[in-house]
């Protein structure tokens, strides 16, 4: 099932940073805007971005289940889950893609990153948000 994108808000965004405790990127808070949720495609992997749950909007048809605040709860109880990241997007084969915090400020980087569920490991991608 192709997961559809539909446009949220700010304040919705808001309310996943508060309970994330972090701020988002601004260029990821821009594509979650105009396409919450929906999907990413890189060399052959396909990923399903995690929507900010929206209270104030009906559930939409091929939204799936999870937000991105519950999908970090379950992601930041995995062994191996890197201090301080966010899961932004996940594959069928159970990686992640994350945003780190910059060593510099503590912030959220807008650098993605895949993080292989079975090595633990983080690898810069290429990906963008607009991909």
């Amino acid at each position: 099932m192709v997961a559809m994108a539909f446009p949220t808000t700010k304040s919705a965004i808001e309310v996943a940073e508060r309970e994330l405790g972090i701020r988002l990127p601004g260029e990821f808070q821009v594509r979650l805007m105009a396409r919450n949720g929906g999907e990413l495609s890189t060399a052959g992997d396909t990923w399903q971005v995690f929507p900010v749950a929206d209270t104030g909007k009906q559930k939409m048809p091929g939204h799936p289940v999870g937000d991105m605040v519950l999908e970090n709860q379950q992601a930041r109880a995995r062994k191996g889950f890197p201090s301080g990241a966010v899961a932004i997007a996940a594959n069928r084969k159970g990686n992640l893609l994350l945003l780190l915090p910059e060593k510099s400020s503590g912030q959220l980087g807008p650098q993605v990153f895949v993080w292989d569920h079975e090595t633990h490991k983080c690898t810069p991608s290429a990906l963008s948000y607009e991909d």
